[in-house]
């Protein structure tokens, strides 16, 4: 059985950007005198807690210098705000405080603030801990109960995050997260294809375009944005790392409200980045280089035939197929949808010798043809990656789904097919297309 082709050819390979000349910079500005901690607030434990559960996505997991393992603690007047930077991704987030403070601030160790605020709740409901009043002068943390210094780090030694970019437009956050996880499944995740990791964003006057892909399927999901300045006068588009976009959006699954994007690329003394804006939180974010290929071209516009299914139906099928692959040990197997003479349509694993198949006798899956004859499928068969087919499913919430298939040649197609969840081949604003499996059907 031989390897599936990818969708494009294109290498793309491209090197993640390089923070060596800004650590350097930065171990330059150590040279001055210490700046001691001046930040003053009294606020919730909840509060304070929420605030550094989304700072924590600017904070690196191997800090070069140590200042970035910090969070920089600003305060003026009534506004707290919090702000990390990893030099791939930038969070600032403000949080009202209980009283008026004066000016002050405070590089502190992230981690161990994060686990004394912890620690200082411990033996505490839930309920309490969430509204026990927590302070901090300079480097002392305190409660009623107890007081403890925070390790400060030295803010000279501390690369300051870039500029957040003013919101372009806004959108519905929870519909911008749905489309945002669709996508996600199909990014790449092979490191040394760079490029491949990410999500390519282009806001384009009131609609953002989300596009990924692993060379093996590709998903493209639009979401509606009003635009909040003059709309440029060309698309703006920014490849953003799906490791920084997966745990953000599990993060944000319950937040409820508009979400702003904007978009800054390269250009003369410009740094390129893109920034989501949340009510008083900004996450600021350092696309890849590199570009994804231009798949309006991959993505067709009429089909030989459109095969609407039953999704449930579907997924039981693919997940029991899955399960028999692995139990014959015949890792790498594809499932084969299969159209007999009467024009029925079954799922099959593709395992064992070519006896072994004649007599495997696949789960029936409800079906009409939408589009084309069923003249165009009878007698053929579409093979897929099964855990490939099944996260394509997983993208769609409707009952049903459409395949549209094109190119029919002996007995199976080479070409890809385009998942909609309708029956028109443009999709609602999401397509998935998946790389058939070319199999030997002489074996």
């Amino acid at each position: 059985m031989s390897q599936p082709s990818p969708v494009a050819e294109r290498d793309l390979t491209a090197a993640a950007p390089d923070p060596t000349a800004t650590q350097v910079n930065s171990e330059k500005k150590a040279d001055k005198e210490p700046v001691k901690p001046t930040a003053h607030f009294a606020a919730l434990h909840a509060q304070i807690t929420e605030a550094l559960s989304i700072a924590e996505f600017g904070v690196p997991a191997v800090a070069q210098p140590v200042a970035q393992s910090g969070v920089l603690i600003e305060t003026s007047r009534n506004r707290l705000t919090l702000s990390t930077f990893d030099f791939w991704t930038a969070v600032s987030v403000t949080a009202p405080v209980e009283t008026p403070v004066a000016k002050g601030y405070s590089l502190l160790h992230f981690a161990q603030l994060k686990k004394a605020l912890a620690a200082m709740a411990a033996g505490e409901t839930k309920a309490v801990a969430a509204r026990t009043p927590v302070s901090l002068a300079g480097d002392l943390l305190a409660t009623e109960h107890i007081t403890v210094p925070i390790t400060a780090l030295d803010i000279n030694a501390f690369t300051h995050p870039p500029e957040a970019v003013p919101a372009m437009a806004t959108m519905d956050a929870q519909t911008f997260l749905t489309q945002l996880n669709r996508v996600l499944t199909t990014a790449g995740r092979d490191d040394t294809l760079p490029t491949l990791t990410g999500v390519q964003m282009t806001l384009d006057g009131g609609t953002l375009t989300m596009a990924a892909t692993d060379r093996y399927r590709f998903a493209v999901a639009e979401v509606t944005a009003r635009a909040t300045i003059q709309p440029p006068e060309k698309p703006l588009t920014a490849l953003i790392p799906a490791g920084v976009l997966t745990p953000l959006a599990k993060r944000l699954k319950a937040y409820d409200g508009p979400m702003g994007i904007g978009i800054i690329e390269d250009g003369d003394g410009i740094t390129a980045r893109a920034t989501l804006s949340m009510g008083d939180t900004t996450i600021t974010m350092r696309p890849l280089e590199g570009e994804l290929p231009r798949y309006k071209s991959l993505f067709p516009t009429e089909c030989d035939a459109s095969v609407q299914v039953d999704r449930a139906t579907l997924v039981r099928a693919a997940k029991k197929c899955q399960a028999l692959i692995s139990a014959k040990g015949e890792k790498g197997s594809p499932v084969s949808f299969a159209w007999s003479d009467d024009g029925t349509l079954t799922l099959a694993p593709r395992i064992g010798t070519a006896d072994d198949q004649a007599r495997t006798k696949g789960m029936t899956i409800p079906a009409t043809i939408t589009h084309g004859s069923a003249d165009t499928v009878r007698g053929n068969i579409l093979s897929h990656n099964p855990a490939f087919l099944l996260d394509a499913l997983g993208t769609f919430s409707g009952d049903t789904i459409t395949l549209h298939i094109r190119g029919m040649e002996e007995g199976q197609t080479t070409k890809p097919v385009l998942l909609t969840g309708g029956p028109d081949i443009a999709g609602d604003g999401y397509r998935h297309l998946l790389m058939p499996v070319r199999i030997d059907l002489t074996r």
